[in-house]
């Protein structure tokens, strides 16, 4: 108040009301200027009175930033002050998360960095979704870190921003997120992480795992999922502990393939302050952290032998031994494991314990690879579309060019779903028009013969997709004639001559100019669908429009091989 008398003396009463109208324009106006201009507003201090807009109101809303970049703290500090947001700073997720943790002044938003020691952003936001906080995180990136981006996504931040980030997109990001917070559309952490029912799934390979993932949920045995990288491992995990008695408890997630080998025994098990050179604090470790709930193994396989033993006792015996520590610690943890690799072969080369296999093994569940359900690809390419064009702001691209689902669904897809995600979010943010067209999946249409690579431009889009459905054809009706599958490889797969629009393998007509017997075309459409559908007998009956006893029979009669539809049956 000492400093609006001396204003009020030197300027006056009208320049006083001057000075505060500046101070709003400019919006640096904080409580203890409310105050003040409450008291000089001559009528018992109310606000009715003052000049009040959307764009005037001070700005109090707390936001945390997450950077273990001291240089990056204090840029992304003097933005939002300059923006009127109060900011705190901390250096990596653990000190971030204990913050979260405490009944202080409520937290607004979170602006993460996802790389970082500790504790990551990735883990930071695992946390805060077992913890059901609804606090809206913007995530930061550097360039081509566009698969992180897609996890952290999908975990529940609310947008991205990539370093080296501008102040006025920052600010954009952080204005949109506590309008989106305010007005109850922004993403929520729910405690309960996906079910079996966010699972998106058509065929019958991934209708027995959900089978046996329902299964595993109602009881705490040991859970080791099998696949290839990319398959979804982690989110049946995450289903298994969503439907079980855990579902409230915490689920922690630990990439023993992404741990260095001298850090894994204090990251899993722990370690007291002093137990080596640089342990100046304790650290509880993942055991800990996940005591009542779930902890989840990725790439368990990559774990070394001498950690494999101290895994073991505490699978057996519930206890773990914490680094520096003069008793072992008791822990209630249900151990899901996931592997790419196939740990009897490990077991028989001396690389994985057979005892410890033996443990975590007691109820395996195989997940498919993505090009042996290709029943599931256009339903999750509809997802990713929908769910990544609402993400990032493009709702006008309501859908994709029948000739590039086409296109998607012939792709082998080696990276299985994260590859298919990350094609689709990368079109996403390439895409002009309405529809994603297969010009905006130039590395994968390139994989089709009789597809030209120096179509690439916008204008020669249309001409493009032609080009691809006619390769796509071509190479299907090209592998039934060789007895190869669709779906071979291109290294394996000889360039075909394009064919023309339709199904060139299911000709109606012979070269004499007669109409063919049904039998014969029958046939042919039977080999065809054998081919396109991989020999997923639900898949091929429900197209043709049969039932799966008429499909066996019409394989009898024909003579056709189901695993090799372009060979007679022996």
């Amino acid at each position: 108040m000492e400093a609006l008398s001396f204003k009020q003396n030197r300027i006056g009463e009208a320049g006083s009301r001057f000075y505060w109208h500046r101070r709003l324009k400019c919006k640096h106006f904080s409580k203890s200027d409310f105050q003040a201009l409450l008291a000089l507003s001559g009528d018992g201090g109310s606000p009715s009175r003052i000049p009040w807009s959307e764009e005037t109101k001070p700005v109090s809303n707390r936001i945390l930033i997450v950077d273990d970049d001291p240089v990056q703290r204090r840029l992304l500090k003097a933005a939002a002050e300059r923006a009127g947001y109060e900011a705190e700073l901390f250096e990596h997720g653990r000190s971030a998360l204990a913050r979260l943790n405490e009944t202080g002044p409520k937290v607004d938003a979170v602006v993460l960095d996802l790389m970082m020691p500790e504790m990551d952003g990735l883990q930071l936001l695992e946390h805060m979704r077992t913890a059901g906080m609804s606090v809206p995180v913007i995530v930061q990136t550097g360039q081509g870190g566009i698969e992180t981006v897609v996890k952290a996504m999908r975990a529940g931040a609310f947008d991205f921003v990539v370093k080296p980030v501008s102040p006025e997109r920052l600010l954009s990001s952080l204005a949109n997120a506590l309008k989106a917070s305010r007005t109850g559309l922004g993403p929520k952490f729910s405690r309960k992480g996906p079910g079996f029912k966010d699972i998106i799934a058509a065929s019958p390979e991934m209708e027995r795992v959900i089978s046996l993932g329902h299964r595993a949920a109602g009881s705490t045995i040991p859970v080791v999922l099998e696949g290839e990288s990319g398959v979804g491992k982690e989110m049946i995990a995450h289903a298994i502990q969503a439907e079980g008695t855990r579902r409230n408890k915490p689920f922690v997630t630990v990439n023993c393939g992404a741990i260095p080998e001298n850090l894994v025994e204090s990251i899993l098990f722990g370690h007291e302050k002093g137990a080596f050179t640089g342990a100046s604090e304790r650290h509880a470790g993942k055991f800990s952290e996940a005591d009542g709930g779930t902890l989840f193994l990725d790439e368990v396989g990559e774990l070394p032998h001498d950690i494999q033993v101290k895994l073991l006792r505490a699978v057996q015996s519930g206890e773990i031994e914490t680094i520096g520590a003069r008793v072992a610690k008791k822990v209630d943890v249900r151990l899901i494991s996931a592997t790419n690799k196939d740990l009897i072969a490990e077991v028989k080369a001396g690389r994985f314990r057979e005892d410890l296999y033996y443990r975590l093994n007691v109820f395996p569940i195989h997940v498919p690879a993505l090009r042996k359900r290709k029943e599931d690809i256009p339903q999750l390419v509809r997802h990713f579309t929908q769910h990544y064009s609402e993400t990032i702001g493009r709702s006008r691209i309501r859908g994709i060019a029948p000739d590039t689902m086409a296109l998607l669904t012939a792709h082998d897809w080696p990276g299985n779903i994260r590859e298919l995600e990350n094609a689709i979010y990368r079109a996403i943010v390439l895409c002009d028009g309405d529809t994603l067209t297969s010009g905006l999946f130039p590395q994968i249409a390139a994989q089709m013969p009789g597809y030209d690579l120096e179509v690439r431009e916008e204008a020669d889009i249309a001409e493009s997709s032609a080009k691809v459905q006619s390769a796509v054809l071509g190479l299907m009706a090209s592998d039934l004639a060789s007895g190869r599958s669709v779906f071979d490889t291109p290294e394996i797969a000889e360039p075909a001559v394009p064919a023309s629009f339709g199904l060139p393998s299911v000709n109606a007509v012979t070269l004499e100019g007669e109409v063919r017997p049904i039998s014969e075309v029958e046939e042919e459409l039977i080999r065809f669908a054998l081919s396109f559908y991989r020999g997923q007998m639900s898949e091929v009956a429900r197209r043709l429009g049969i039932g799966r006893s008429t499909l066996y029979r019409k394989l009898k009669d024909y003579a056709i091989d189901p695993d090799n539809p372009g060979r007679e049956a022996a």
